[in-house]
Order: structure tokens, then sequence, then C-alpha cells
């Protein structure tokens, strides 16, 4: 049993209430500092004096506003190597496209040297493989500044032989922003050297090969780099609206241009036409020409894509866009001349093919997939008759380049003006199909007009010059006998038969002998 003493103390406990508790009742309140839990830090805070009291919060602003700091200076970081890895992905991705541009080259004489005779092997090949080399060096002492460089809406000028390191020189933004000058240059000199090797196959099969390097160089240096630089050097046709994405004019058109002057003021080849008869002189090896248009058409992923001058999402849709031409080209053509010879001619597919690339190569960043259908469709249909055009006119172009570059350089340029879903800065949109009326079509045609009208008249002067100073056309022996002889000393088939090797006199009087005479098969 509890004593009395005991049951005292016990109740004074229970009458004496801790001097601090936390009550959740309704109406009861504390101080919040009054709670036990705070009291090891009331233990610590004893020790310290008000002054470093103080520093307490100050501390903790120092700490915010460090953070803070940090972050801002982590996030500016962050954005400056998101800017320098976009910037080197597009200089990488612009060199890639460069070197697929410039194994195009590979292309283009493949194809031209299969669609000529094989006694003219040799002499195709080394133009086809110097062209490159002149134009390289061309465009990097003086074409790349009359193009890009800062002038007059007529040429450009300034930073001759690349030796400007300021990239405003030639109209590109500092890097990241901008692509490196090197990289930049390199691209737009495997476009100079295209516009040359077009000329090349037109050509073929008669012309002086010193001649055809004067001209290279000319048209590489001068004439082509003018026109340029007003389409995309920040010259006057670029100013009023005038689009050519990837060169449908600036590059094909131009050779096209250059290409059509040179066979006009060569004449045909010996035995082309004859008593008002076109006599086919058919290719030697249409099994390379065949890989030369495949090696075209892969170089092309170059060419159109490359001419965004970035890695972005544009990029796989140009490439769509320029193969979806290319195929339909490729198949209107092959319909097209079998109705109208009655037989596919391989020669017409491969040239339906260039012919759709060469028409989409303006508008492709710009039209709908069905409209990159309808162009390549219509430039393959153009081209089968453009070859029987040229050939009725008596202009021998051994590879149809004239019909390929030049015509269809033209019809792509037009389609800008009907086809595209480009718009103006007021949002509308400008091609003709999309209600944009004649303004940009307009436009268009007068860029054809003029930057044609300014290469005829500049390959007119030049061929004529070559052709009353260096003699433009080899000897008609020298022709029958085959160019790798008479201009290289050696033969591209050495112990095959060749062509001359059957003629019964090698005078010009027994050509009628030849079998270039003999009519086999169409015409490219």
């Amino acid at each position: 049993m509890m004593s009395r003493r005991t049951f005292e103390k016990t109740s004074d406990r229970k009458k004496s209430p801790p001097k601090t508790r936390q009550v959740d009742l309704p109406g009861y309140s504390q101080f919040f500092w009054d709670s036990p839990y705070f009291d090891p830090l009331k233990t610590i805070a004893k020790s310290f004096s008000p002054y470093w009291l103080a520093c307490i919060p100050l501390t903790a602003i120092i700490v915010v506003v460090w953070n803070t700091a940090a972050v801002a200076q982590t996030e500016a970081v962050d954005a400056d190597a998101v800017a320098q890895l976009q910037g080197t992905l597009n200089a990488i991705w612009v060199l890639i496209a460069a070197i697929l541009v410039i194994f195009m080259n590979a292309g283009f004489g493949m194809l031209e040297t299969g669609f000529c005779r094989q006694k003219n092997a040799v002499n195709i090949l080394s133009k086809n493989l110097i062209v490159f080399a002149l134009a390289t060096i061309a465009f990097w002492a003086i074409g790349f500044s009359f193009m890009f460089g800062a002038g007059t809406g007529f040429i450009g000028l300034g930073g001759f032989f690349l030796t400007s390191t300021d990239p405003g020189t030639y109209g590109l933004d500092p890097f990241p922003t901008g692509l490196p000058i090197s990289v930049f240059f390199l691209f737009q000199a495997a476009f100079a050297g295209t516009a040359a090797t077009i000329v090349s196959g037109a050509v073929a099969e008669r012309i002086r090969f010193i001649d055809f390097l004067v001209f290279s160089l000319l048209l590489t240096g001068i004439s082509y780099p003018i026109t340029g630089h007003w389409v995309w050097g920040g010259g006057w046709l670029g100013g009023m609206g005038f689009s050519d994405f990837a060169g449908s004019t600036v590059v094909h058109s131009v050779g096209g241009w250059a290409a059509l002057m040179g066979a006009a003021f060569l004449g045909p080849r010996e035995g082309k036409y004859r008593d008002g008869q076109i006599n086919a002189i058919p290719g030697h090896n249409m099994s390379i020409a065949t890989l030369g248009c495949l090696i075209l058409w892969i170089g092309w992923f170059g060419f159109n894509p490359g001419s965004q001058l970035a890695a972005d999402a544009e990029v796989p849709y140009i490439a769509v866009t320029t193969n979806l031409a290319a195929a339909a080209g490729g198949i209107a053509a092959t319909i097209t001349s079998w109705l109208k010879d009655g037989k596919p001619d391989l020669s017409m597919i491969i040239n339906g093919i260039l012919a759709g690339l060469v028409a989409i190569t303006a508008p492709c960043n710009a039209v709908s997939y069905l409209s990159a259908v309808i162009i390549g469709l219509i430039a393959g249909i153009i081209v089968v008759f453009a070859v029987s055009f040229f050939d009725n006119i008596h202009i021998d172009d051994p590879v149809g380049a004239i019909s390929v570059h030049l015509v269809n350089g033209i019809w792509g340029t037009i389609a800008v003006g009907i086809f595209t879903f480009a718009e103006n800065d007021a949002g509308q949109r400008l091609g003709l199909i999309y209600g944009g009326g004649l303004g940009q079509l307009g436009v268009q045609l007068l860029g054809i007009l003029c930057v044609g009208g300014f290469t005829v008249a500049f390959s007119s002067i030049v061929w004529l010059a070559l052709k009353a100073t260096l003699g433009l056309r080899v000897q008609a022996e020298e022709e029958i006998h085959g160019l790798d002889i008479s201009e290289h000393g050696m033969e591209a088939y050495s112990g095959f038969v060749k062509e001359s090797d059957v003629l019964t006199s090698s005078s010009f009087g027994s050509v009628s002998g030849s079998t270039a005479d003999i009519p086999r098969g169409s015409e490219v």
C-alpha cells in the first residue's frame, strides 16, 4: 500500500506540468522556439557570440548566390559546346558532300568514255581527270574571289589565292555559326569542276587537248564565277529573288551553254552527217557508261543535300526529292524512247536518270515529293526529244551533254517558279501552282536568259580565239585513227582491234569504208 508521503510526492509531480510541451489541441499555442526539439541548437548557440550568429544568414546568401552563378555559367558553357558541336557537324557533312561531288568526276569520265569509241578512250579519260585539277587551281587563284568576294553586284573581289583568313571576305559567318573557309572553298571548287566536265562530253573525239585545257581554265576561273556571283555571291540576280538552290542554272546550264557553243564551232565528227542522213556512232562500252551513271547518281546526294551547307533535318528531305526525280526521269526516258524508236534504249535510260537529277537540282529543297516526281518525269521525256532535235540541226554531241545539262537545267530552273512552296516575306507561297502568280516564274526566266547570254558570249569569244590561234580541231587523219595515238601516244586497249584497223586506207577519202558510216542504233 502506497504511503501518504509517497502519494503526496506523486501528486505534486502530476500537478507540476513540464516547462515545454507540444500539445496538438484546438486553441492550444506554444512558441515554436520553445519546442524541446530545439534544445540541442540552443546549447550550441550559447557557444557562439552574436557576431558569429549573424554570419549564418550571410553565409547562406553567399552559398545561394554562388550556386546560381555556377548554374548560369554551366548553362553558358553548355550552349557554347552545343554551338561548337553543331558547327563541327556542319563542316564534316559539307566536307563529305564535297568528296561525293569530286567523285562524280569518275562518273563523268566513265560515262563519256563508254559512250564514245575505244580509239579515243585515253583522250577522254585524260580530259576528265585533268579538268578537276585545272578547276581547283583556277578557282583557288581567282575564281573563288570572283564568285564570293565582297565586290559589286556583277563580280566579287578580294581574298585572291585564298589568302584572307576573315570569313566575311567570302560572305561567311565566323565559325561555328558559319563554315570554315577551307571547307566552303573545297565544296565550291568541286562544283566549278563539274561545269567544265560537262563541256568535255559535247566536244569529245575531235577537239585538241590543249584547247580544252585553256578553255577549262578560263571557264572555271572567270565565266562560271561571275555568273555564280550573280546568284550565290550576293549579286544582282539573287537580290531580285532568283532561286537556284544547288545549280541547275549556275552549274549545269552554264556548262551546257559552253558545250553547245563548243560543239557548234567544232563541227560534227567525220561521218556523222552525210547525204542528209544521221549516222549513229555508238559507244564502245555501255557497261562502264552504266557504272558511270550510277556513280553520278550517288554523287548527286552530295551535290544537292550538301548545298544545304549544314547538317540539319532538311538534308534527308532534299535527298528524297533528288532520288525521286532521278527515278522518275529514268522511267520516263525508257518509256518515251521505247514508244519513239521501238526499243528501250539503254543510253536513253542513262540520260533520263541524269536529266531528272539535273532538273531537280534547282528546286530540290522547296518542292513536294509529288512535284519532284512530276519534274523528273517531264525531264525524262524532254531529254529524248532534245537529243533528236540537236541531231536534226547537226549539233554533234556524243554523250548528250547539251540535252541533259542545258535543256534540263533550264527546265529545272523554270520548275522553281511553278512547283516551289517557298514563301516570300509576306508569307505567300511563290510557286505558280500554289497561287504565287507569274512573279517568281518571270524572275526565273530572266535569270536563265541573262546567265545564258553571258555564257554564250564569253564562250563564243574564247572558242573563236582558240580556233584562230591554236587551231580548235585535230586533223581528219588524226580523228580517223583516234586521239589516243595522235594526242597522247598510247592506247587504252593495247592489242585490241580498233575501228581504224578496218579502214582500207589511212587517207580521208576512205572514211566511207569505216564503221563510222554504218548506222547502228540510236545516237546519244
